[in-house]
């Protein structure tokens, strides 16, 4: 009796330190678990922040007249106290004035601080004393397929702060790109939660009221194709990187090689036997630019820049934002199935490149 006693006290003791060995651990899943917020919450939190924003242009309306009027409309997010918001470059894009509208209606006027054609990013910014409330940015790089986001914006301009939710569908998404200098879109996330025109330059949200993206375009349904829940927005990592150059420098200094291009992925280079999974697949290199001068020909493959591989988590465009003009990287080249070092140095995009840009996406 006295055994059977004992042995019933070990079990009795062990269990109670089995059961205590479980307290830190259900513990830290309930503070995780309180960090985020139910999508009310979070529209409540940062709706104020979001607006509309309006881009205007002096058009002539008869010998010597000419009045100013609205020929676009978007969506931006006020990042600081000093009143800059982030937007679209193409929302922006030929505007000679700006109106920015904010979730209470109030209409304010904005001026324009800098764009990036490149990543179809620019900052406007309004008075100070009219910023109602500002949004942090989230770390993009820290994003799981599957995550819950919400989207506010400014559907077809008419409906302010609309929000519509879904989940994060894929990551690092660069079949988008036109090979160009302007709107060379990759490294996207896409995404289910609705937008339409109107919404660009809109937030995406995670659900702890971050910004983890600004939504840019969505692929349309066109006649015999009835696409749904196609959408995509930059990576905050990459907005607030550009974000704080322009404030900072009022424009984007962008690294320039010189080159046409596709972006590989392991399904682009399976159907067509490439032998690499992840680069660039050269299309065109221009006469007379740091491509040229480098040796670099039509049909290489770029797969690293300075020893940093190409892959999935980590793109090429991404690479390219710890550079500016003037400096100097060796990639790694693929010619001939063989990897080869070429050294080049980045010149500066011309002006005339982004003047030629235009209007590429919607919305």
């Amino acid at each position: 009796m006295n055994s059977f006693n004992s042995r019933r006290s070990i079990v009795r003791a062990l269990l109670v330190v089995f059961l205590a060995s479980l307290v830190p651990v259900f513990s830290v899943n309930v503070t995780a678990q309180d960090t985020e917020m139910t999508a009310v919450e979070v529209v409540d939190k940062v709706g104020p922040a979001v607006v509309t924003v309006i881009n205007e242009q002096t058009v002539q309306t008869g010998p010597g007249a000419s009045r100013v009027v609205p020929v676009g409309v978007g969506t931006g997010f006020i990042i600081d106290e000093q009143g800059h918001i982030v937007t679209n470059w193409h929302v922006v894009n030929g505007g000679t004035s700006f109106l920015v509208i904010l979730a209470n209606g109030t209409e304010v006027d904005a001026e324009l601080i800098g764009e990036d054609p490149r990543d179809d990013l620019a900052i406007v910014k309004i008075d100070p004393a009219q910023v109602p409330a500002t949004v942090p940015f989230g770390d993009s790089a820290a994003l799981q397929v599957g995550q819950p986001v919400l989207a506010i914006g400014s559907p077809l301009g008419a409906f302010g702060n609309t929000v519509t939710e879904g989940i994060v569908s894929a990551l690092g998404r660069d079949q988008l790109s036109d090979e160009g200098i302007c709107t060379n879109y990759t490294d996207l996330i896409q995404h289910d939660a609705a937008i339409n025109p109107g919404n660009s330059g809109g937030p995406l949200f995670d659900l702890n009221g971050e910004v983890i993206g600004v939504n840019t375009l969505g692929i349309p349904a066109t006649q015999g194709r009835p696409i749904q829940g196609l959408f995509f927005a930059i990576p905050s990592n990459t907005v607030e990187q550009v974000a704080q150059t322009i404030i900072e420098e009022g424009s984007i200094s962008a690294p320039y090689m010189g080159i046409g291009f596709y972006p590989l992925n392991p399904q682009v280079s399976a159907v067509n036997n490439i032998p690499a999974d992840y680069g660039l697949l050269v299309r065109g290199v221009d006469a007379g630019t740091p491509a040229d001068e480098a040796g670099i020909q039509v049909d290489d493959i770029i797969v690293a820049v300075d020893g940093n591989r190409i892959d999935a988590e980590q793109t090429f465009s991404s690479l390219l934002l710890g550079y500016k003009p003037g400096d100097t990287a060796e990639l790694t080249v693929m010619r001939d199935e063989q990897e080869i070092p070429i050294s080049i140095t980045f010149g500066e995009v011309p002006q005339e490149l982004f003047d030629e840009c235009t209007l590429q996406a919607q919305p």
